[in-house]
């Protein structure tokens, strides 16, 4: 009995728990009565009808709670509280229509009503749970896969030697094989998804599409994303291939597949051009973007390769990292680890004649929005200063190419590591204008995944321990794009530049945050707790925008942009300050980070043309009160 029931359609299950509902309250009622009444007989107070009535709005109150959407096999103690909750509103209404209609109850009759509700509703309940786990023996976990190619008959018979899985469907897309069986398991379509996770009782869904695309990856998870399930994924067939990993090593969704972004194959002849046989330098090559360029410039076989990090331990990893790497692909890189700031230009200057350094990418920089908004003097120091040195010193040492890594925050800034981005793109477009041999290059692009502050990182693992997720606002949107994407368009962008120009990377689609985030509670199995479903598992949080924070980000000052050779890169001719004004502005503002003057500094953003708009009073920790306002009157001869 307890086997067909479970082979019922979701729809079926449902009707069965409201019928079964239905009558146990009408039962109960009746029940409550005639024992805390003396001599009660329904007939005389039209009671059939009020049974009726009050087991109606019950079931709706039911409803409204979410008892009908629960699934009984995955039904735990905060089950058990939900239906003792509706249980009592039950009771409550149960009550103030015995009052409405002058029907003399007891407290008795309430105790009653209320135990009988909960011995039936929630005892059957109880004891469906058990003979389900007793006959199904759920100590596995009941799987379907979804690709029924190569890839997904070799997980399942990698899966079928453990006990821990049992699989109970495949689905495809592929028509001449639906509806045929691989080793006794039926394959299905798409559309038959819901009614086979309802039949079969699928708990989890493993994606066995190592081949496709991002793009149909993500049709695939929009597609699942409603039903009650966990979405996993084996590998990448290059992985697999290599035998980095074995088939059967399920992780989570990658985020890159939510979003659906397919990188398009790298320019072969760009890449090489000025790392192969080349010396090349990676300031900041501890952090997110720098290590990811070092991993890249690795593999293409650069003469040398000088990391240049302040943080000592982010240095240690990356060259251990790095080592490790050259020896795996039997490349031989002379690989120097360098401690050093870009804010002393000597040490820069040593380092790049010593080595005879060809390629710098500058990636060293203060990234984190509000910090910086609260430490200005060090986010100048940092992101403009120890731009203008570094570039300084590779135009002293006669490098050949220096490409500064920039971002989308630098576009119409509200925030001061946003003015300091855009600052330092002025200050490298300026000194192209001096005629330098060097050729300076910027590449501009938005988040990257995995980076460090990256919202998906912070998700998954909020995700994990059962929430909240924090979001810091709801109609927030960003770029993604993923760090090897990323650091391979800023090595072909920076091969393309001719002096002083200004790349950005197509980034695709904006994504918003609060979306993103509900997609990857699904996916890992979990619901969305809100006002139409508080019964759900994770709730999102809105903490409300940070100091500095926008709400979009842009990756174009204007709308001068123009295509290039690669279809991901474009280029933006925007305004720019000649050599002397930048000068000039740059002496300023090093006297005013000589003396904390926060709010000249601010002031100093505002009348350079970075577009700088603050949207909130900006302050730095170490504010100075005795601030030298002729300063900014002598910045305004600049202007």
């Amino acid at each position: 009995m307890i086997s067909s029931f479970i082979e019922y359609s979701r729809p079926t299950k449902r009707i069965v728990s409201l019928a079964f509902d239905f009558v146990a309250i009408v039962s109960s009622i009746y029940l409550a009565l005639n024992i805390s009444i003396k001599d009660y007989v329904a007939s005389e107070i039209g009671s059939y009808f009020y049974f009726a009535a009050t087991s109606l709005v019950s079931l709706v109150i039911f409803a409204r709670i979410g008892f009908y959407r629960a699934i009984l096999r995955y039904m735990g103690l905060k089950a058990i509280f939900t239906i003792s909750a509706g249980i009592t509103l039950s009771t409550t209404a149960f009550t103030l229509s015995c009052l409405y209609l002058e029907i003399p109850i007891t407290p008795t009759s309430v105790l009653l009503y209320w135990s009988f509700s909960l011995v039936t509703i929630g005892g059957a309940r109880l004891l469906a749970i058990a003979l389900i786990r007793s006959t199904l023996n759920l100590s596995y976990t009941i799987v379907a896969i979804y690709g029924a190619g190569s890839s997904g008959r070799q997980l399942a018979r990698a899966l079928s030697q453990s006990d821990k899985y049992k699989i109970a469907a495949y689905f495809d897309d592929e028509p001449t094989i639906i509806g045929s069986e691989i080793d006794g398991v039926k394959v299905y379509s798409q559309i038959s998804i819901e009614n086979i996770i309802e039949k079969k009782l699928v708990s989890q869904v493993l994606l066995a599409m190592p081949s496709a695309s991002h793009a149909r990856r993500s049709e695939i998870l929009t597609h699942l994303e409603p039903f009650p399930i966990k979405v996993k994924t084996i590998a990448s067939m290059e992985e697999i291939v290599s035998g980095k990993v074995q088939i059967e090593q399920l992780k989570e969704i990658e985020i890159e597949d939510l979003l659906g972004r397919d990188s398009v194959d790298p320019d072969q002849t760009l890449l090489h051009s000025c790392i192969t046989d080349k010396v090349v330098m990676v300031t900041g090559s501890g952090g997110s973007i720098g290590s990811e360029l070092c991993r890249q410039i690795i593999a293409l076989k650069p003469s040398s390769l000088i990391l240049y990090e302040l943080s000592e331990f982010a240095l240690y990893s990356i060259e251990k990292e790095l080592r490790r790497l050259s020896a795996k692909l039997e490349i031989d890189v002379d690989i120097k680890a360098l401690l050093g700031s870009v804010q002393h230009k000597n040490r820069l200057i040593k380092v790049m004649e010593r080595y005879s350094v060809q390629t710098v990418y500058h990636a060293a920089a203060y990234k984190h929005v509000p910090i910086v908004e609260h430490n200005i003097v060090e986010g100048i120091r940092n992101n403009v200063f120890g731009t203008w040195y570094a570039a300084e010193a590779a135009a002293e040492a006669k490098v050949e190419r220096f490409v500064l890594v920039s971002t989308d925050k630098a576009v119409r800034p509200t925030n001061v590591m946003g003015a300091s981005k855009r600052l330092a793109e002025l200050v490298l477009q300026a000194l192209n204008t001096r005629g330098e041999n060097t050729v300076f290059t910027m590449v501009r692009f938005g988040n990257v995944l995995g980076s460090s502050g990256s919202v998906v990182p912070l998700f998954r693992e909020q995700i994990r321990t059962g929430g909240p997720v924090t979001v810091t606002h709801k109609d927030i949107i960003r770029y993604f794009m993923t760090i090897p994407e990323a650091a391979q368009l800023v090595i072909q962008a920076g091969a393309m530049g001719k002096g002083g120009d200004v790349f950005v990377l197509d980034m695709g689609d904006q994504v918003r945050i609060s979306e993103l985030a509900e997609r990857m509670i699904h996916l890992m199995g979990r619901s969305v707790k809100n006002s139409a479903n508080p019964q759900g598992d994770i709730e999102i949080q809105y903490s409300g925008l940070r100091p500095g924070e926008k709400l979009y980000e842009e990756l174009l000052v204007g709308e001068n942009v123009v295509g290039t050779n690669h279809p991901k890169i474009m280029t933006a001719n925007e305004e720019l300050l000649p050599w002397g004004d930048m000068q000039r502005a740059l002496i300023l503002l090093n006297e005013l980070c000589d003396g904390m003057d926060c709010d000249g500094i601010v002031q100093m953003l505002l009348k350079i043309p970075t577009g700088y708009n603050p949207q909130h009073e900006v302050c730095d920790l170490l504010w100075d009160s005795n601030k030298d306002k002729n300063n900014v009157l002598r910045f305004k001869t600049l202007s």
